[in-house]
């Protein structure tokens, strides 16, 4: 952990046995989740430094992981193309989706918490549900671009949906 004013490493985090790839804050909580290349998820407490929770599952390397807005579920996508959702107070996974046989390069949900939006690497954007009523189902998926999408986010307020890609675009959607 940086502190900022004298730009310092104040805490040196360490548990994964390979790249780690994405970090992300756990609302309401002194929590954030790792994801890596090890195939793990960890959760890590902020003032002890260490690991209180890993999640195993995943058979090849965690691209990207969104949490949702009330901090109990995580989302991650592999580059097997596996997107998996996670409930943090089981400790356990409840969903899994298939998103194809190309790389999930991003994921995130929509204000409501009840889509996930995964961005592909067949230049594709899939959303799946997890309203908890159908089973994670596909709702719909298209082309967004002509590379990869490297990236995908809502904005917190709308269900504006912004990609951004490979072909060196960034493109919204409503």
């Amino acid at each position: 952990m940086l502190d900022i004013a004298t730009e310092k490493c104040r805490t040196i985090f360490r548990g994964h046995c390979d790249s780690v790839n994405v970090v992300k804050f756990i609302p309401f909580s002194n929590t954030f989740a790792t994801a890596s290349a090890d195939k793990t998820i960890s959760l890590w407490d902020i003032r002890s430094g260490l690991c209180v929770q890993t999640l195993y599952g995943h058979i090849n390397c965690i691209n990207t992981i969104d949490v949702t807005c009330k901090g109990d579920s995580i989302v991650s996508g592999d580059v097997d193309g596996v997107v998996k959702v996670w409930d943090i107070r089981k400790v356990q996974e409840r969903l899994q989706h298939d998103a194809g046989p190309y790389s999930v390069n991003g994921v995130a949900w929509d204000k409501s918490c009840q889509t996930i939006g995964v961005a592909c690497d067949d230049g594709q954007v899939k959303l799946f549900s997890d309203d908890g009523k159908n089973g994670g189902k596909m709702e719909s998926k298209f082309k967004a671009h002509t590379g990869a999408v490297t990236g995908i986010v809502f904005e917190f307020n709308s269900k504006t949906m912004i990609t951004v890609g490979a072909d060196g675009e960034y493109k919204f959607w409503n």
